[in-house]
């Protein structure tokens, strides 16, 4: 963004000051005023010696008595009195324009005391614009330092003032905040002279500045002075969905632009019938689903009747009050043809010149997130221990030991390693297999047993008698 007055590149595009607007007139100022009369050098006859200066780039305004013999007119940087020393400020208003804005902000001449000292020179530019640029160093360090001191306050903004020995700490907080200490730790810090201000949140945001969701500049840093209170009525109104995020703006209040049609949906709203929720006729009860404030349109369907189900019925708010009064005197009208009163349809979709009925259904129609099915892990399998290789590496079934590999592993095991017994009275199922065995062993009585196999066994056999009970006559 440029203006007139920032410098220009070689190709003649303004390089812009980077303050992403308020270029339309006083030079990048935030809230804007408009001097017509002196843009239009139209003499005063009747000279009005008060002026209204800002600050800041329209951050801040205030109001000064200007000596004649200065002779600061609109636009001028000019250099004006404070409590404790000067400031340098730009002229936005002046002559009888001052009086209508002292007027409207409730403001006597009396109250006003300061005075305007003289025009500014190089010097105190100069030493404005470095008293600009220690702004955002400190406004840094002072959040280090209330964080520290374990404060519930938020800095938002720091103000120096021109001759640098003063500075305005504007900050927010929910409640009453002691900074007896952090003032004393700010003074120790900077050197300076500490003012601490509480403002709102909406001031908050018309000192920094922004971009609403509409995509212009806030109204608050812009051209709106007076903050007004604005509730969720205003927004069941204009039937807009009460949606939190939607309706809230960069201060996270209530979005100000809900009051700006405000009065114009109450004056349409008078002529919609009162009570008219519910409309009884022969064919069934009318409910009504929405209405069309502009249009003067109310769509209703019917309830409790399979026959006319699904079918939206649009009606005026004349007949819509006349129906009303005919269920009062308990009169019930016959069923109402949806097709003369209901809105037009588009018959060819492709026809140009057709006007489509559509609407702006944004934040009254929100999806459910369906969920999503979760995909079964395949089960990893883990390797063995010792870098023993699994069942299925060897060549046999999984779930499956084999009875020779299990007769290779204890051959394998060595005469000094010893067996690990086995009690057959945890395995109950072995006991019922006997049988089985037994005709196995028959069936192979003719072929020789290995001579491992057999040792196992007697080893097997000696391991159960010295468990087994001694029978009577035997010693133990």
């Amino acid at each position: 963004m440029g203006c007139s007055s920032c410098s220009v590149d070689e190709k003649g595009t303004p390089r812009g000051c980077g303050d992403k607007g308020h270029c339309t007139s006083g030079s990048c100022n935030k809230n804007n005023s408009y001097d017509w009369i002196s843009a239009k050098d139209i003499s005063d006859p009747s000279a009005y010696n008060y002026i209204e200066v800002s600050f800041k780039k329209g951050s801040r305004k205030d109001f000064f008595i200007n000596d004649p013999l200065c002779r600061a007119v609109t636009g001028d940087m000019v250099v004006v009195e404070t409590t404790s020393g000067y400031d340098v400020g730009r002229i936005s208003l002046s002559g009888e324009l001052v009086r209508l804005q002292m007027k409207k902000k409730r403001i006597h001449e009396d109250r006003v005391t300061f005075r305007v000292i003289r025009k500014a020179n190089e010097r105190d530019l100069e030493k404005l614009e470095e008293a600009r640029q220690l702004e955002k160093e400190t406004l840094v360090r002072a959040r280090v330092i209330s964080r520290t001191l374990g404060l519930d306050m938020k800095l938002g903004d720091v103000e120096y003032q021109g001759d640098k020995k003063k500075a305005t700490f504007y900050y927010t907080a929910e409640g009453r905040v002691d900074f007896r200490e952090l003032v004393k730790e700010y003074a120790r810090e900077f050197k300076i002279k500490i003012e601490m201000r509480q403002i709102g949140a909406r001031q908050e945001t018309s000192r920094i500045g922004g971009v609403g969701s509409c995509g212009r500049e806030l109204c608050c840093s812009t051209w709106l002075s007076d903050f007004k209170s604005v509730n969720t009525a205003a927004a069941r109104y204009q039937n807009i969905a009460i949606n939190q995020s939607k309706l809230s703006g960069q201060c996270g209040r209530l979005k100000c632009c809900l009051n700006y049609e405000l009065d114009t949906y109450l004056d349409a709203l008078e002529d919609f019938p009162e009570d008219a929720d519910t409309l009884k006729t022969k064919a069934g009860a009318l409910v009504l689903i929405k209405t069309d404030i502009f249009k003067g349109l109310l769509y209703y369907a019917y309830e409790n009747n399979d026959k006319m189900r699904g079918t939206i019925v649009a009606l005026s708010t004349s007949r819509a009050k006349e129906i009303r009064k005919m269920n009062k005197n308990n009169i019930l009208p016959d069923e109402i043809n949806p097709e003369t009163n209901a809105a037009p349809v588009v018959t060819d979709p492709d026809d140009e010149n057709a006007v489509h009925e559509y609407e702006d259904v944004t934040g009254l129609i929100e999806l459910r997130n369906e969920p999503r099915k979760k995909k079964k892990k395949k089960p990893n399998q883990k390797p063995r221990p010792g870098g023993m290789p699994s069942p299925e590496q060897k060549g046999g079934q999984p779930g499956k030991n084999p009875q020779g590999n299990n007769q290779q592993g204890r051959q394998n095991q060595g005469p000094n390693r010893p067996e690990r017994p086995t009690d057959q009275r945890d395995r109950p199922a072995e006991k019922k297999d006997s049988t089985s065995d037994q005709g196995d062993r028959q069936g192979q009585e003719g072929q020789p047993r290995p001579q491992s196999q057999q040792g196992q066994n007697q080893k097997k056999k000696k391991f159960f008698n010295k468990n087994k009970k001694p029978r009577d006559g035997q010693n133990q």
